[in-house]
């Protein structure tokens, strides 16, 4: 799990001035869909249900949401969409459109030219490949923007599990970050995987 996928940047500049594909197919029955407000229930839900596999890595996992709290999360995530800081993505089975097994976006909170890539997985869909497939399908897409030459996946040095993601796909540890850990099982050193320029 990277450390973001749920937390829009509420930043106003724009990253570029194009937008990636509203829905990424990524094949074996599952996509990618822009998260929208009619999706808020389906996400509260999908984190309700994950709050223990989430609370080690995530700090907006401490506690467990409302669904007020997740139809704001998700009418902001539309805004940053809109505006084009943040792409907030579902992941999703073709064979069940509203089940929400994931959290995704490309976030442009780490400057200039570049998109940071979040995820989380439903616990009952890891080992499948999807957070690879679903990564790759973003850093793809971050790629295509006009402007962006760069995609970077943070995490921290104890989650062996996201870190396989961008080990998988070819990214190359740049640096290790101390950073204050901001979740309970994080040791405060954050990888930052890099691909592109």
């Amino acid at each position: 799990m990277s450390h973001s996928a749920d937390a829009p940047d509420t930043a106003v500049r724009p990253v570029s001035t194009g937008r990636p594909p509203e829905l990424l197919p990524l094949g074996n029955g599952a996509h990618l869909r822009r998260r929208r407000l009619a999706d808020a229930a389906a996400l509260n839900a999908a984190v309700i249900a994950n709050l223990d596999h989430l609370r080690p890595w995530m700090p907006w996992a401490r506690t467990v949401p409302t669904l007020a709290e997740s139809e704001q999360l998700s009418a902001s995530g539309e805004q940053v969409w809109d505006r084009g800081t943040d792409f907030m993505y579902l992941l999703g089975l073709d064979a069940e459109p509203a089940l929400v097994i994931g959290g995704f976006g490309l976030h442009g909170r780490i400057g200039p030219g570049a998109l940071e890539i979040g995820y989380w997985v439903h616990r009952e869909h890891t080992g499948r490949g999807l957070a690879t497939a679903a990564a790759r399908a973003l850093t793809d897409a971050a790629l295509a923007l006009p402007g962006i030459t760069r995609a970077e996946i943070h995490c921290d040095e104890s989650n062996a599990a996201s870190a396989a993601v961008p080990r998988r796909l070819g990214y190359a540890l740049d640096r290790i970050d101390l950073a204050e850990p901001t979740a309970p099982a994080e040791t405060g050193r954050k990888m930052i995987w890099v691909t592109g320029a």
